[in-house]
């Protein structure tokens, strides 16, 4: 049983100043140009980064304890999705800092059991002036490992959206997002453990990096977006082909082989 009373982190806060590096890396991760200097939204996850020393990772790569990771045992994480509002972009050269702070928790029963539901709120300030807002829905269970993993499609997913970005995410480019945001998470490289320990069929295709690739659409045609709302439905699996889809009426998806919706969003 899920039991968090008590749990009532503290909001946080962290300075940092805006490297151009991080941006270049992930542009060349995603086979396009730098951005200028303004950074696109959500590549902020690229900054802000927990770097906790290798004694207080768990045996999944996660930390053990951390002021917004819930207080219970056998902690398995799955990215759910976020929202985020932007008054100014962050850009290169700026000193921002981040207040983070835990919004809600619930606990509700899944097909696996009890699940618990988080919501942590990043509030950027730049010269002490909100410039924007993000939040991050986490879901974590804990106990074993539900059923044996199933064999995933690789059947090439069909589209007619206006906007397309195929892909497919082998084991090399997950273990360079990885590095790019500092997540040990062994679902992401360690196929051994995602698919004997998880119970996943393969390894993970990381839920901010298909968030991250939904905004390329409107981004390479030239949108600029202020308000953004995604949310995961399934995982993605490495050397899966998945099509990232899109239209100028604010609609994306991700969809994964045999026309699965991975990922729903909304732009404006």
């Amino acid at each position: 049983m899920i039991d968090i009373e008590g749990w009532s982190p503290a909001p946080h806060e962290t300075t940092e100043t805006i490297d151009a590096a991080p941006a270049a890396a992930l542009a060349g991760l995603l086979d396009t140009d730098p951005p200028g200097p303004e950074l696109p939204p959500l590549w902020q996850w690229l900054h802000f980064l927990d770097r906790p020393p290798q004694r207080d990772l768990g045996p999944d790569g996660h930390p053990l304890a951390g002021r917004h990771l819930p207080p219970i045992p056998d902690r398995r994480r799955m990215f759910a999705g976020g929202r985020l509002i932007v008054r100014e972009p962050l850009r290169i050269g700026d000193t921002v800092t981040r207040r983070a702070e835990l919004v809600s928790t619930a606990v509700k029963e899944g097909r696996s059991g009890e699940l618990l539901f988080v919501t942590v709120r990043h509030t950027f300030l730049r010269d002490g002036t909100k410039i924007a807002v993000e939040e991050q829905d986490l879901v974590y269970r804990c106990g074993d490992q539900v059923g044996r993993p199933a064999r995933p499609s690789f059947k090439i997913p069909e589209t007619d959206a206006p906007w397309t970005l195929r892909m497919t995410a082998d084991p090399v480019l997950l273990f360079r997002f990885s590095a790019l945001t500092y997540n040990a998470h062994r679902i992401h490289y360690d196929e051994t453990y995602a698919t004997q320990v998880e119970g996943h069929p393969g390894l993970v295709v990381h839920g901010p990096l298909l968030a991250i690739l939904c905004l390329e659409l409107p981004r390479r045609e030239g949108h600029k977006v202020t308000e953004l709302s995604f949310r995961s439905r399934r995982p993605v699996y490495a050397d899966q082909p998945f099509a990232v889809t899109g239209s100028p009426d604010g609609e994306l998806a991700v969809v994964a082989p045999g026309g699965v919706t991975a990922m729903t969003a909304t732009f404006s």
